[in-house]
């Protein structure tokens, strides 16, 4: 996951993920412009295994962090992308520089799937949980990246056990996934949140904060 090779940068000419806008508008009478990203809106889902009373997240290697990171330690890094072509990075970081801890997650951008239904097939094809949408508590909608994308992201809560893992998990490989699960035992799951050396997202402290809030208290102490 970790061996990163040969990076390069160049501009984004077209992408089904993202496409670069400007809305332009008038506040109060005052002409104004904004740069922004059209994008998919996204679930996220927390899993807790009660087998091994541990909280399911996903590690994976982020090209974006990656790419911040390189310009965050070498600044200039990145204006190789206004010229022709791609450029090689000019100073080269270890894969692990772009590594992330996440919620298991995934982009809403199947037309005629429900959000539960898109959580689910999350589940299975990063973590290898096979869980239905009657299984799912939503726990909150919110906005993602507001001064950037403005999208949507809905966290999903559940609890499988040993019995409901089918499969390895790890991402689609036939679109680039490569994904590794971690199994974050409970009583490690507090220190691992507030940890600021351990690269994590957003999503991972909230989940975590508010598993210990609304779910740990009524759980069997063991």
């Amino acid at each position: 996951m970790e061996r990163i090779e040969g990076a390069a940068v160049s501009r984004c000419a077209a992408s089904p993920y993202l496409r670069p806008l400007t809305l332009h508008y008038r506040q109060n009478g005052v002409r104004k412009s904004w740069d922004f990203m059209r994008t998919h809106d996204s679930v996220s889902i927390l899993l807790f295994n009660l087998s091994q009373r541990s909280l399911v997240l996903v590690k994976q290697f982020r090209p974006a962090v990656y790419a911040s990171e390189v310009e965050r330690r070498f600044p200039g890094s990145l204006e190789a992308a206004d010229q022709d072509g791609p450029r090689v990075l000019p100073a080269v970081l270890p894969g692990a520089a772009g590594v992330t801890y996440e919620l298991c997650a995934g982009l809403v951008d199947q037309p005629g799937l429900s959000l539960e239904e898109v959580a689910c097939k999350e589940a299975w094809e990063e973590c290898g949980y096979r869980l239905a949408p009657a299984e799912l508590r939503r726990v909150a909608s919110y906005r993602a990246g507001v001064g950037l994308t403005g999208s949507s992201q809905t966290l999903f809560y559940a609890e499988v056990t040993d019995a409901q893992r089918g499969g390895p998990g790890g991402g689609l490989a036939q679109e680039g996934e490569l994904i590794e699960v971690l199994h974050l035992p409970l009583g490690a799951a507090q220190a691992f949140s507030d940890d600021p050396e351990v690269p994590k997202t957003l999503g991972v402290i909230f989940g975590i904060t508010w598993f210990f809030s609304h779910v740990a208290p009524d759980l069997d102490p063991q």
